[in-house]
């Protein structure tokens, strides 16, 4: 009688790894803290600016927004910066920009170098919304890779945060030197993050893009959990590079098709020319969202902050930049629950009860702005109160749902060769609808009233309920295949070369850390 075979010794996943990866994650990281900090900072030193430079309203809401259509140019950039020096160069890259522009700003004598300065750092905004999460995803192991990927988006709302305190720090210095410490202070974090960066391993898919699949194992081997995960991902990479599988050595001649512009060519054709209706419809889906996204006046609500709080009633400059801080700590608070509630609880309910809670939220800030606007000779104590309680809602609300959903679910609904166009589309749509909002709502404060803009804000929130209501189907936890169909899709056109890693991202998302997401 045969001897009964021995279950197979399955390999365990070693800690070590999974420290390595989030070190490498937190690294790059800091490129979102960076652009957190840009976006947070200008909310209170726009206070001192007015006053120093002598600028108009209008000057100053095209100051404030324009960072988003600077950031457009970073945008469409990154993308073949990153495939051209590496991503961990263009992290190096990224910090020149973060650099140079808080140095512009903080030693700018006139509002015309100023917006300069802002163009520059602009730029560098761009480029880390798109590199920070994608070197964040290609370095994680596939048990953490939810988890690790929802750092940017986090990091994010601790740079608007240390913005605020910033703001708070120096706002006790004379006016003229104020506003650019609080500004030129950015200089010395990109300084860090390129110093650490550097230090830090190549993304194993760029070394796979190059052919350099030796460096590509030995990375793997230091990020996966296991050996065999780190051979599955290495060929996974190379059958999505169009690299045969039995093709292996320390360098390699990858196919001429990876490395040119025909087959982005053809996604544009296939996304934006001759769409099917099931790719229609989740382009229409994506931009929606990211128009809902900035439509309902998140934006507005960061950076001008201080305004709307002087608006409520809030008198003296410590005590608007110490509400600022308040709401800085609640939104990064919330943005935290998210990521342990995004995989638990799905996309779908998230972003329902999170739009339904912002509709809320604006009525109430609106009605007790518009309370407090037609009281100015006293201060209502009520109202002051209903503006700070839904000032905080409204964040809490955003930061719990639409906010990190908007791009948790725009790189989920596009079919694998369509997703890294699809989601620079969405993403541009998102930059342009927050530079419009951003640069019009002083204008538009002083034609409707400040309280007439949030009632506003309100109404598209709750068309944008009724969007996500009819239009967002769940996606949580379902491969690419059921996604398509959900759209109307009875092929989602998914090629051979796209099976393989859409197998990898099913079996990640099976082995996330638990309430991990994805996150952007």
């Amino acid at each position: 009688m045969a001897a009964p075979e021995l279950p197979e010794a399955v390999e365990p996943k070693k800690k070590s790894n999974l420290k390595y990866a989030f070190i490498c994650a937190i690294v790059a990281s800091m490129a979102s803290i960076v652009l957190g900090y840009d976006i947070g900072v200008i909310s209170g030193a726009s206070l001192y600016i007015k006053k120093d430079l002598k600028i108009t309203d209008a000057q100053l809401e095209i100051l404030v927004g324009i960072l988003s259509i600077y950031s457009l140019i970073g945008s469409f950039a990154a993308g073949r910066t990153s495939d051209w020096i590496g991503r961990r160069f263009t992290v190096v890259f990224v910090s020149a920009f973060f650099f140079a522009g808080a140095l512009l700003m903080g030693f700018a004598g006139s509002y015309a170098m100023l917006m300069f300065g802002r163009f520059v750092a602009g730029i560098g905004v761009g480029y880390a919304m798109v590199i920070a999460p994608v070197y964040t995803a290609e370095i994680s192991p596939a048990s953490a890779r939810g988890f690790l990927t929802s750092f940017p988006e986090v990091f994010i709302n601790v740079g608007i945060l240390l913005g605020y305190v910033s703001n708070y720090a120096f706002a006790r210095l004379p006016l003229s030197l104020g506003w650019r410490f609080m500004l030129g202070i950015g200089a010395a974090p990109p300084v860090l993050l390129a110093v650490l960066v550097v230090n830090m391993p190549e993304s194993p898919r760029w070394l796979v893009m190059k052919g350099r699949l030796a460096d590509a194992r030995l990375v793997l081997e230091k990020i996966a959990d296991t050996r065999e995960e780190a051979e599955e991902r290495l060929a996974d990479i190379k059958l999505a590079a169009g690299i045969p599988s039995d093709l292996d050595g320390d360098i390699v001649v990858v196919p001429a098709m990876t490395r040119g512009g025909d087959e982005e060519k053809k996604v544009w054709r296939e996304l934006i020319v001759s769409p099917t209706p099931a790719v229609r419809r989740i382009l229409l889906t994506a931009l929606g969202i990211h128009l809902f996204h900035q439509g309902c006046g998140s934006d507005n609500v960061v950076l001008y902050s201080p305004r709307v709080f002087e608006s409520a009633g809030i008198t003296g400059d410590d005590q608007l930049l110490a509400a600022t801080c308040a709401m800085g700590v609640t939104k990064t608070f919330f943005i935290l629950v998210a990521t342990f509630l995004i995989d638990r609880v799905g996309r779908r309910p998230l972003v329902l009860c999170s739009t339904g809670g912002m509709v809320v939220a604006l009525v109430g800030l609106a009605t007790g702005l518009t309370v407090a606007g037609r009281n100015p000779g006293g201060e209502i104590q009520w109202a002051v109160v209903l503006c700070v309680a839904s000032v905080m809602a409204y964040v809490s609300f955003f930061s719990v749902g639409l906010g990190p959903v908007t791009g948790v679910y725009t790189t989920e609904i596009f079919p694998l060769r369509l997703r890294a166009l699809g989601f620079a589309v969405g993403a541009a749509g998102n930059r342009v609808i927050s530079g419009v909002i951003s640069m019009t709502f002083l204008s538009l404060s002083n034609a409707i009233t400040i309280g007439g803009c949030f009632f506003l804000y309100a109404g598209v929130t709750a068309l944008g309920w009724v969007f996500f209501f009819n239009c967002v189907p769940e996606t949580r936890g379902r491969t690419l295949e059921e996604i398509g169909s959900l759209f109307g899709a009875t092929d989602t056109g998914m090629e051979a070369e796209d099976a393989a890693p859409e197998r990898e991202t099913d079996s990640c998302r099976a082995r996330l850390l638990p309430g991990s997401s994805p996150g952007v």
